[in-house]
């Protein structure tokens, strides 16, 4: 072996020293680890991380849980209640109602947790896990559905309703705007907490363009309504996807609490479907010239192979009389 390869072997294994025992190591002291539970919704972290004072309350809200989503829930009896005490509320175009707005549930039964759904209509604050902010539960802002939608079999019967007729196809952007952007807007999928950015144009005469400025207005009252309620305006999403690791991502929406204890962000309840849309759709805004690079990635490597290959035979052919 000549002197060339081995200082470029060296130079190889000490790059990958510093890399996997450096880097790894430095990481692992900045950022704790937090296990994933799957995306399974059965209270366990919730015990786990709950005060002395909380614990037994948890474990009796999740066996509750766990009672309801065993009985068999009747499709059309839960459309009734679902048409009664949540369509007016969960629909398109709704308004901010106590700091936030609530969401689209067109498409919940594809993308949301059967047992996180039980657990949000039987006590909204305890199954997002925001029930810290709460002296009473009940005055959460959708609360007021404990008491309308009290029985184990309405409870059962709705979240039928919902599994089988709120379902459906969902693209990776509808379930990015049903599960995340009326806290966080996407400005590279032009998108507030209000939904899609509309086209607007300028006055010919003025230059201004007036529709454009209302519609600000109204996203500037949407946050500053929803930093009063969650005690800071909650971070854009553009580049989420590329500044943290898919494990992050997925422990932090399975649970905020894991990953910033004390936290104002509810869990979402996203199911395995709902989480992998949600992350294409991450995926997409944050880094959208990555099916490009990903095809071009092979050519540029067999160019630097072919290139390696003949720049080390005129290497040899040059030197051949120095040696």
């Amino acid at each position: 072996m000549n002197k060339e390869l081995k200082i470029l072997g060296i130079v190889v294994i000490f790059t990958l020293i510093l890399y996997w025992g450096v880097e790894p190591f430095a990481h692992s002291q900045m950022h704790k680890h937090v296990e994933g539970h799957g995306l399974i919704y059965d209270g366990k972290a919730d015990i786990e991380e709950a005060s002395k004072d909380k614990k037994e309350v948890k474990k009796k809200f999740w066996a509750d849980v766990k009672k309801i989503a065993s009985l068999k829930g009747d499709v059309a009896s839960g459309e009734t209640i679902f048409n009664s005490t949540c369509a007016s509320c969960h629909m398109k175009g709704a308004s901010n109602m106590g700091g936030v707005t609530p969401p689209s549930l067109d498409h919940a039964g594809a993308i949301y947790d059967k047992n996180f759904l039980i657990a949000l209509i039987k006590n909204p604050a305890m199954a997002t896990n925001v029930d810290h902010k709460y002296k009473d539960t009940a005055t959460h802002p959708m609360g007021a559905v404990m008491s309308m939608v009290s029985s184990d079999q309405d409870i059962a019967n709705v979240v039928a309703y919902i599994k089988a007729k709120k379902a459906g196809e969902v693209t990776p952007k509808e379930a990015f705007i049903e599960a995340c952007s009326r806290c966080h807007a996407n400005r590279y999928g032009k998108l507030t907490q209000l939904g899609e950015i509309p086209k607007t144009k300028s006055n010919i005469k003025t230059g201004q363009d007036i529709d454009k400025m209302k519609y600000d207005q109204k996203v500037a009252e949407e946050q500053n309504a929803l930093a009063d309620y969650l005690g800071k305006l909650p971070p854009d999403l553009s580049i989420i996807y590329r500044a943290r690791s898919e494990h992050f991502l997925e422990t932090f929406i399975e649970n905020p609490q894991s990953q910033l204890p004390g936290t104002a962000m509810p869990r979402t309840g996203l199911d395995k479907e709902g989480l992998e849309k949600v992350m294409a759709y991450l995926e997409e805004t944050g880094d959208p010239s990555k099916p490009a690079r990903d095809a071009l990635g092979p050519w540029v490597l067999a160019f630097f192979v072919i290139f390696t290959i003949l720049a080390y035979l005129w290497k040899q052919s040059q030197w051949r009389d120095l040696h």
